[in-house]
């Protein structure tokens, strides 16, 4: 216990805490001063609030994001509009956007040559032919036939094919994971990468510096460097209050040589492959992909390494030239995508969307967090209306009690219209996924809460007619007797628990 309280008091998270909350009490304690002294920087104060709030009205973000900052300025209007101005803004400086940007050109001429699949798709389904079409339109990555794809249900049953596919690296491993923590896991995966970077193989990890600021130590990449393996902590915590906190990597990818990759919602720790249990059983999953689709992912890892790296290296040297042979092609569709905060479309919320309206029987989901907006609200409730099979699988065992208590205060308007909520009772359900009518399934690392929808940088896989939706579909199968059913009267709270509900709902696009 002693050794627990002393890892927090002197643990990097809570140190940095402290500092910020320090930073905040100087700046709000400065503002209050300078207003009792000067009544001008009074009206100045309420001034720049009155312009933010109508900046609000008149930006392109989403109507939650909005209304939560009007409340903030509507409670404190002397502080409101400093306070939008430092911790408000959910996009990258300007200079930030203008670095990442050339590489999305590059990319999108690279891609220009998935004509041929997308024909036969248009051909055979006009509906997946019109989901393809948008995230080819928004992010530059096209759609694929040719790459298998194996579903693992748990990190457990993961983690023996990702070792045995690192270890038949010979040319590159590229590694990007919002968390990476010592462990077993990582320890056994980190002397491998040693071995590989030393035999000259070029290994390559890009980790979120906020992601692992509770995993590992300050500058850890250094430490990588030194054995070998270029690394870099994306957007690197410095304790100062800024917008920059907002945008995190929370992407999970993995290539090797250009011919297989990794991705799903497991990160690189412990509790991922259910070796320590924070949260009872951590439900999760992953997918290999080998084949043709296998160059998206790989230029997903290398065009933000390059922003990293501030080089611009030739893209085509990680991309064979012709794929290996692959001993059980394909004839599925199979489309990895992107998703920025660098611009004003919720590519994530989107793809979700467009499957919502193109399922006809069911559609069934999973997901850590629900906290969603009001058309996610709208989409779901149709949906349920005209008949079709919703359900949405959340957490029993929560990871964070305030997002679990506003995750259930979505639950009665939505069991109200006929979803099916389940929580999932051995534990954390963290997957994310989408599934409907055994023919179409997202699967990636986007979780329906307004982090992953607007602010950070995300990664999915969209499917259709693949072998692969059988292997998902036995999964969700699973789970739902593993969980449980959300009754209406489950669904209702106390007075006080649903005013504690209703004022987290008021700021969810911040938590």
């Amino acid at each position: 216990m002693m050794k627990k309280i002393f890892k927090l008091l002197f643990g990097r998270f809570f140190i940095v805490a402290i500092l910020i909350i320090i930073q905040m009490s100087i700046i709000l304690s400065a503002i209050t001063w300078l207003q009792d002294y000067n009544h001008w920087v009074y009206f100045a104060s309420l001034a720049l609030s009155i312009v933010i709030a109508f900046f609000i009205i008149g930006n392109r973000t989403n109507p939650s994001y909005k209304i939560t900052w009007l409340i903030v300025i509507l409670a404190i209007p002397l502080f409101g509009g400093i306070l939008y101005l430092i911790l408000g803004n959910k996009k990258m400086s300007n200079k930030k956007q203008t670095k990442y940007r050339p590489m999305n050109k590059v990319v999108r001429e690279i891609n220009r040559k998935g004509e041929i699949v997308f024909s036969h798709l248009q051909e055979l389904n006009p509906d997946a032919s019109a989901q393809s079409n948008y995230i080819q339109e928004t992010t530059g990555y096209p759609v694929f036939q040719n790459s298998p794809i194996t579903y693992y249900a748990s990190g457990e049953k993961y983690f023996p094919d990702f070792i045995a596919e690192l270890e038949k690296a010979e040319k590159f491993i590229f590694m990007e994971y919002f968390i990476i923590e010592k462990g077993e896991i990582w320890n056994n995966i980190l002397e491998l990468l040693k071995r590989k970077a030393k035999a000259g193989v070029d290994v390559r990890i890009i980790y979120d510096d906020l992601g692992c600021i509770e995993t590992l130590p300050a500058n850890y990449y250094k430490n990588l460097r030194k054995n070998g393996i270029k690394a870099y902590a994306f957007n690197r915590f410095i304790p100062l209050v800024n917008a920059r906190l907002n945008n995190r990597d929370h992407r999970k990818i993995c290539v090797i040589d250009g011919r297989v990759g990794f991705t799903g919602g497991v990160n690189l720790a412990d509790e991922y492959f259910n070796r320590k249990k924070k949260y009872g059983v951590w439900k999760d999953n992953a997918m290999m992909i080998k084949g043709d689709a296998v160059k998206s992912l790989t230029l997903m890892f290398i065009s933000f390494w390059d922003v990293l790296s501030n080089k611009v290296e030739k893209l085509d040297q990680f991309i064979p030239l012709t794929q290996n042979s692959i001993d059980n092609p394909s004839t599925g569709f199979v489309q990895p995508y992107v998703d920025s905060p660098l611009d004003n479309e919720a590519v994530g919320e989107n793809v979700y969307l467009n499957l919502i309206g193109r399922a006809k029987k069911y559609l069934y989901i999973t997901t850590p967090y629900l906290v969603i907006d009001n058309e996610m609200i709208v989409a779901l409730s149709n949906a349920a209306k005209q008949g079709i099979d919703v359900r949405i699988v959340t957490p029993h065992v929560p990871d964070k009690w305030t997002v679990f208590s506003l995750t259930r205060s979505f639950y009665l308007q939505l069991v109200e219209a006929g979803v099916k909520i389940y929580e999932f009772t051995p534990g954390f359900m963290h997957q994310k996924v989408f599934l409907a009518d055994d023919e179409f399934a997202t699967v990636g690392t986007i979780n329906l809460d307004f982090r992953s929808l607007y602010l950070h940088f995300e990664n999915g896989v969209w499917i259709f007619n693949d072998p692969v939706i059988k292997d998902i579909r036995a999964d969700f199968d699973k789970i739902f007797v593993k969980s449980e059913l959300m009754t209406l009267q489950k669904c209702r709270t106390s007075g006080i628990t649903k005013i504690w509900q209703n004022f987290l709902r008021a700021f969810a696009p911040m938590l």
